[in-house]
């Protein structure tokens, strides 16, 4: 006889995306689980304002820092892994891990399996410009055999200024959208494949419908990765790490 699932903790940053990944796992969990039914999701969400100070001067232990704090909290009500559907801080996450009480999933290692999987090999990467100037995907989509694609300096800037000053503040204009799908038109014109959502508001601006190249939406991604994960540990009757 099977247990219920695991019990899934988001580390949240961006209201938006946060709740875009939750409402995920609630809506898509009675696919793998009968009506209604979905794994126990708890959130923690410090303010954005305390994370703000830290990515302004790329500080990533400060992140870290408020990122243990809400691991910490999870854990403590009975999480069994964590997930953080906000792409850039994943950059604290070598601060985050040694310390941390319970296993994570990585969004950039979800994303470069599915992109693997579809047969895409080169993708365009989009996000914030703390993200896109990181190695979070780079070493993902290497470690996949994938190679990608980054915005210009000045597309990272104005899609950075899109994400901090409007998404995040749920404004989602047609103005973005499309300056949105004159960067991906670029990079389809470079080779790409397909686009990394890498911002976790990014889905409610581009989709398959709209955009230039398919997507892959990381936030729901992750989201699906983490209803797989607590349903496979139900059925194997593990805690998620073979014990």
């Amino acid at each position: 006889m099977t247990g219920k699932p695991q019990h899934i903790g988001i580390v949240a940053c961006s209201a938006e995306g946060a709740a875009l990944c939750y409402r995920t796992i609630c809506t898509e969990g009675p696919e793998l689980l009968g009506p209604h039914a979905h794994p126990e999701v708890s959130m923690h969400t410090p303010s954005l304002a305390d994370y703000t100070p830290y990515l302004d001067r790329e500080y990533w232990p400060g992140v870290g820092r408020l990122m243990l704090e809400s691991a910490k909290k999870l854990a403590a009500i009975g999480a069994d892994f964590l997930i953080c559907p906000d792409n850039t801080i994943h950059q604290a996450l070598p601060h985050v891990s040694p310390a941390s009480p319970l296993p994570w999933l990585h969004i950039a290692e979800v994303v470069a399996e599915q992109a693997a999987t579809r047969g895409f090999k080169r993708l365009g990467l989009t996000g914030t410009r703390w993200l896109v100037e990181s190695d979070v995907y780079p070493d993902a989509l290497a470690a996949q055999g994938l190679s990608y694609v980054r915005p210009a300096a000045d597309e990272r800037e104005e899609l950075n200024r899109i994400v901090m000053a409007e998404l995040v503040c749920g404004r989602f204009t047609p103005e973005a959208v499309a300056y949105f799908q004159r960067v991906v038109e670029k990079m389809k014109r470079e080779g790409c494949e397909a686009v990394i959502l890498g911002c976790t508001e990014f889905p409610f601006l581009m989709n398959d419908g709209n955009s230039p190249l398919p997507t892959l939406d990381s936030t729901r991604l992750l989201a699906r990765a983490a209803l797989r994960r607590a349903v496979e540990a139900q059925h194997s009757g593990t805690d998620g790490n073979g014990k």
